[in-house]
């Protein structure tokens, strides 16, 4: 252990570092009953993508630790699966593609290789730094808004109205009622610093769930997609099910390569800022950054983002990333991977539990996502509204568009070629990187390829 992760270099012990990994694993494992919640939306069967969740989490935990030996646990990201599932999946299937899904994890696994190429060319970190920070800080915020419209109306919260668009939900359903039951249970545990207060937050929605199905308020109706809050071990249930390996469409790219471009290049934009800005945020919070503020050995870091993708894609999940809740295990006294390798290992032992977590139901699930919602819309305060135009209406385009058009690729889309725009008629064109001008002309070809379907 010793020699493997430095323990005693970096002031710390076997019993922490463990002590740690379940910390950061409590904090994190909402998204064992999330994930499948929402890739359920794609097509997808909610057991085939809770063992791949786990399993790709497990191993890319296993890839931080010996890539980079950092406290950084990984896993299907938030807002990423959001976009897989309705920015690319549900449109497709609304078109009449059949299994989209397959076409989302090709897309995936394409980021991830192109990932891993720049990662090991040393990439990533030049295109980070060249990307101005009111668009990164746009689209986290904007992609927050997104999470939290997706709960909502997960929930009955909110509901489409065709004079209004979006309306209120039945107030009286139970699952409206418990959403915000467990939104507010979830803010008081934060509020008492409660370690795992989301996984908390989730479990109590769901027991009172149950209170509210055995006394009859909350009445399953499967054909109307209300199934039952009690998990069932009947059978077999307790043996992981099988992902969706390899499960890839590659015909799709062929005929759509334009379209399958601005899939991928999205998963890369969002996926690319989320895992830095974690892996600085949490670095900060552990005394890991050096004395100039950068980040020692980011390149293995990066690159078990990167490997973590393909293997996620390849077993059947969407992007695997750095998770902000690995700042609660750093805080907890974690330094070195073996905390990483903790919260991996806990993973793989959570496998063998799919059948609590995939009863949790989506209402249990929203105070999850409107509170990490929350976290990321909390990126809006360090954005600067009163300097550079081009910075203030780019990074405000990316922030609205993505919740109000329900697309995360458009938020990016309008948020960058706003930017560009403006940049050029502020007569600045040379702030203008090379990749702003790439991205810009993917993005006018993207819309060129919608307006004449």
């Amino acid at each position: 252990m010793e020699k493997l992760f430095k323990l005693k270099q970096n002031g710390t012990t076997v019993k922490t570092e463990m002590l740690a990994g379940l910390t950061t694993f409590l904090s994190m494992v909402y998204i064992l009953a999330v994930n499948p919640n929402i890739l359920s939306a794609a097509g997808m069967e909610a057991a085939g993508v809770f063992t791949a969740t786990a399993v790709s989490a497990a191993i890319a935990c296993l890839c931080m630790a010996l890539f980079a030996n950092y406290p950084v646990a990984l896993a299907s990201g938030m807002g990423l699966n959001a976009y897989f599932a309705y920015s690319v999946c549900v449109p497709m299937a609304e078109a009449g593609i059949q299994n989209p899904y397959q076409i989302a994890l090709t897309a995936v696994l394409v980021e991830g290789i192109i990932f891993i190429i720049l990662s090991l060319f040393k990439f990533r970190e030049t295109l980070v730094n060249k990307v101005p920070a009111n668009l990164k800080l746009g689209i986290t915020a904007g992609i927050g808004l997104f999470i939290t419209i997706v709960g909502l109306k997960g929930a009955g919260i909110v509901i489409s109205s065709e004079s209004t668009l979006v309306d209120l939900g039945k107030v009286v359903s139970p699952q409206f009622a418990l959403a915000f039951i467990g939104l507010i249970i979830i803010g008081i545990l934060h509020h008492y610093k409660i370690t795992g207060s989301i996984l908390w937050g989730i479990l109590a929605t769901w027991v009172l769930g149950m209170i509210a199905e055995a006394i009859g308020w909350y009445q399953v109706d499967a054909a109307a997609g209300v199934y039952s809050t009690f998990p069932s071990f009947a059978g077999n249930n307790w043996i992981p099910a099988g992902p969706y390996l390899f499960d890839f469409d590659f015909s799709y790219v062929t005929n759509h390569i334009m379209e399958f471009a601005v899939i991928v290049f999205s998963f890369l934009f969002v996926d690319l800022f989320d895992t830095v800005g974690t892996l600085i945020g949490v670095a900060d919070k552990g005394g890991l950054l050096d004395k100039d503020g950068n980040l020692p050995r980011a390149g293995g870091a990066l690159m078990a983002d990167a490997v973590g993708t393909v293997v996620g894609a390849c077993l059947g999940t969407s992007t695997v990333t750095s998770y902000v809740e690995s700042s609660t295990g750093v805080m907890a006294g974690g330094r070195t991977g073996l905390t990483a390798v903790t919260t991996g290992v806990l993973f793989i032992v959570a496998l063998f539990l799919s059948p609590i977590f995939l009863a949790i139901p989506g209402f249990a699930t929203t105070p999850a996502l409107v509170f990490v919602g929350l976290l990321m819309l909390t990126s809006v305060q360090k954005m600067d509204f009163t300097s550079d135009i081009a910075d203030t209406i780019g990074g405000f385009t990316a922030l609205v568009m993505m919740p109000f058009t329900y697309s995360i690729a458009n938020g990016i889309m309008f948020g960058i070629l706003t930017w560009i725009i403006l940049k050029i008629c502020t007569g600045k064109i040379k702030d203008i990187h090379p990749v702003m001008w790439v991205s810009g002309a993917l993005f006018v070809l993207r819309i060129i390829t919608m307006a004449i379907q």
